[in-house]
């Protein structure tokens, strides 16, 4: 784990940030399986199909009652009927999917981002059943700032929560009054999972959701997004938003997503990395901090070995090749956003708070492999495997 160490997100037993890789001993005794890091606050999915949970719980991410603020170290997440298969953590709410496909959500829910119904409470602090989604199996999940999007075993998307931007892909941002519902914010939103018809009859495997957009890949590689795409974000001319999910023509073969604030990153089936949006602080890995308007390979270290696993956190990113953690973007130095005099980021891993604009290799020490990796806001964690 690394980066800000604010609300004891990085499960270290303290506040301290860390610039370099640390091992979170409060889970020595645990084989950890995946991470999934949020806004501030990380969820740890182990061999044993366990959940446990540290950092920030204002709004109940952490799926544990008895702590008010925040957990400097991570505890364990109770009320889940089954064993564990898939973890996600949002900014603010979290997620897991359990081995025979049941969604449980907890955390903040003011934009029914949880999928409990309009009735839910505003803040859940335990994991609950997703009841909407009964004998439905839900296959991954994936949580942005504050939407969800899921899908099936037969590979159908749903989504719910906030809608503005048009994220949730249902095509529609407002109603009949028009302009009137950009400020009536909540009147996007869904309240429980609705089934995105213009993916209907495709097969999706993949989805991941950013601050306003969300991509999914299918069977046949194809990646589809939705959600803002203004000029200066996202590209695609001067299209701001699209509310419905349209494919991205420039991407062969999509694998994998991810999508950050403003930036997205697509792994190809032969391991290659395209990434556009904001490149803010070099996010997108291409040299420069100029906006891209469509997908750039992103070359250096990945045009000798290729990209097996790629995550984007607000405005930095991290993937692994060659059994390796690379990380290049926003390194913490500023725009945290913290105050109170909260500390800076080190989200990279390489010993400073600095930006990196290429990908630069994080050294994890020797004898070591990446096996899985996860960027939150501020914050980074890596699974490795000992040989």
């Amino acid at each position: 784990m690394w980066g800000s160490g604010d609300y004891g997100r990085l499960g270290l037993g303290s506040l301290e940030s860390r610039w370099r890789p640390a091992v979170c001993s409060a889970l020595s005794d645990h084989s950890i399986r995946a991470l999934a890091c949020g806004g501030a606050h990380t969820l740890f999915l182990t061999e044993t199909r366990r959940v446990f949970a540290t950092g920030l719980n204002d709004c109940g991410q952490l799926g544990v009652s008895h702590v008010n603020t925040h957990a400097l170290e991570p505890l364990e997440v109770s009320g889940i009927e089954n064993d564990i298969l898939h973890i996600s953590a949002g900014y603010y709410h979290s997620a897991a999917i359990t081995v025979d496909g049941e969604l449980y959500m907890w955390g903040k829910n003011t934009s029914g981002q949880l999928g409990l119904g309009k009735n839910a409470a505003r803040v859940v602090h335990v994991p609950t059943k997703v009841q909407a989604l009964n004998g439905i199996t839900i296959k991954t999940v994936a949580l942005g700032s504050e939407h969800s999007v899921a899908v099936t075993d037969g590979g159908e998307v749903l989504s719910w929560g906030g809608g503005g931007s048009g994220r949730l892909g249902h095509g529609h941002e407002s109603s009949f009054f028009g302009i009137l519902k950009i400020f009536l914010y909540c009147a996007c939103s869904e309240f429980t999972p609705r089934l995105i018809k213009e993916l209907e009859g495709i097969k999706v495997k993949s989805v991941a959701a950013g601050l306003l957009h969300t991509v999914c890949t299918d069977e046949n590689g194809s990646a589809f997004m939705f959600g803002e795409r203004s000029i200066n974000k996202m590209g695609f001319g001067g299209v701001r938003n699209a509310t419905t999910p349209s494919i991205i023509s420039e991407v062969p073969y999509a694998e994998e997503v991810a999508c950050g604030g403003y930036h997205t990153c697509v792994v190809t089936r032969s391991g290659e990395l395209y990434t556009w949006g904001s490149n803010e602080n070099g996010c997108l890995g291409t040299e420069s901090t100029y906006v891209s308007h469509s997908p750039v390979r992103v070359e250096g270290p990945f045009l000798e070995s290729t990209v097996t696993h790629v995550s984007c956190g607000w405005k930095h990113t991290a993937a692994i090749s060659d059994n390796k953690v690379f990380t290049w973007g926003w390194g913490g130095s500023h725009g945290t956003f913290s105050d109170d005099g909260h500390s800076s980021g080190g989200q990279l891993g390489h010993g400073s708070d600095v930006d990196y604009a290429i990908p630069a290799m994080v050294n994890l020490g020797k004898n070591v492999r990446a096996v899985h990796i996860s960027c939150g806001f501020n914050h980074t964690g890596a699974v490795l495997e000992h040989f």
